[in-house]
């Protein structure tokens, strides 16, 4: 920069991105190695120049060959060192460069993560949750009720029930197997002074109930009962 554009100020340069940096410094590279296998041929052209004039005994030729050869050698080690230098710029660019895209990933994700959270609190999630257990305590609970019966039947006794069906059992017992008759409704006596004509009815009857208790004795249930009687 001028005198001038130091006094009055320039036009400020723009610092190339890590990107453009590193293509420059590849380019730079790839000519650094052309030059490099250029110096390399030179000085093997050089050294075959000094091994055929020093057999032809042309010994001032042969020596200004080697002092050729070794101006290379000098230049060739230069760019040697330019290329190591270059090489070890770049790879920390390119370390700086991927190491950039990581932080702005990051960046990037840190925005993302705090704006999902923008609108949440911990006190409040940790409110839901107790109110989402609560929930489900209260579904648990109707369920159970829902799937327990004690609403019904619970006025029922049971051993009123129990009593009842053994008397039932008992009934049955007594009619299929005993065989006890139905027991006769008592009717009043009759008077003394009955009329004439009923006297056979009377006879009758009686004579039909000698023959009925006659069949009970020949019935096997009856004899069975009488036994257990006597």
């Amino acid at each position: 920069m001028s005198f001038f554009g130091k006094v009055f100020g320039g036009k400020k340069e723009v610092a190339p991105t890590t990107g453009e940096a590193i293509q420059k410094l590849r380019e730079t590279e790839n000519m650094l190695i052309k030059k490099q296998e250029f110096l390399e041929s030179k000085i093997e052209e050089e050294l075959n120049i000094a091994r055929k004039n020093a057999s032809k005994n042309k010994r001032e030729l042969a020596l200004q060959a080697l002092k050729k050869k070794k101006r290379l050698e000098k230049q060739l080690q230069q760019i040697d060192g330019t290329l190591s230098t270059i090489e070890m710029q770049r790879e920390a660019l390119e370390s700086a460069n991927t190491n950039t895209a990581v932080l702005t990933t990051m960046k990037n994700a840190a925005d993302a993560l705090k704006a999902a959270h923008k609108n949440m609190d911990v006190d409040n999630v940790h409110d839901m949750m107790d109110d989402i257990a609560e929930q489900q305590d209260v579904a648990r609970e109707i369920s159970d009720a829902i799937s327990n019966p004690v609403a019904f039947g619970a006025d029922l006794d049971d051993e009123d029930l129990e009593r009842e069906l053994d008397e039932l059992e008992q009934e049955e017992f007594d009619k299929k197997v005993i065989g006890i008759p139905e027991p006769n409704v008592t009717l009043p006596e009759v008077p003394a002074d009955e009329m004439p004509e009923k006297v056979p009815e009377k006879k009758k009857a009686a004579a039909s109930a000698s023959t009925s208790a006659v069949d009970d004795e020949n019935d096997p249930d009856m004899k069975q009962l009488l036994s257990w009687a006597n």
